[in-house]
């Protein structure tokens, strides 16, 4: 796991590349949810445990994917690639002495909820008041 604690000095560039990515990975997600179930139009399914089936499910038939929704799931796909090398390939990974942490404290740079710093502080707090 990263070191919370310690700060890395990323570039401007890296964190707006490392920021758009974790949008465009989190819009992607939403329009997948919101999409029918298969790509192309195929009929649905009943699976019960009348018939065979372990666990009983249920699929509606699938229309399929529409020409803008399958335009607007590979754009946002390439723009994920892009984004990916982008932060994968950046010239601070070489001039990092601990790039699989920095990498990790990257991901995590703009969590705006994560109460983990405060949790680890008060941790580290109570470790160094019962100490003798």
């Amino acid at each position: 796991m990263a070191d919370k604690q310690k700060t890395y000095g990323f570039p401007q560039d890296l964190r707006a590349a490392q920021l758009e990515l974790h949008q465009v990975q989190a819009a992607l997600a939403a329009l997948y949810k919101r999409l029918p179930w298969s790509v192309v139009p195929l009929p649905g399914w009943t699976h019960t445990k009348d018939n065979g089936h372990f666990h009983e499910t249920e699929r509606a038939d699938s229309p399929g994917w529409s020409d803008a929704e399958r335009a607007e799931v590979d754009a946002l796909r390439a723009r994920q690639l892009d984004l990916s090398e982008r932060v994968v390939s950046h010239e601070f990974w070489t001039t990092c002495d601990d790039a699989p942490n920095a990498r990790a404290a990257l991901k995590h740079l703009h969590d705006a909820d994560d109460p983990a710093p405060q949790e680890q502080q008060g941790q580290q707090a109570q470790q160094d008041e019962s100490a003798p």
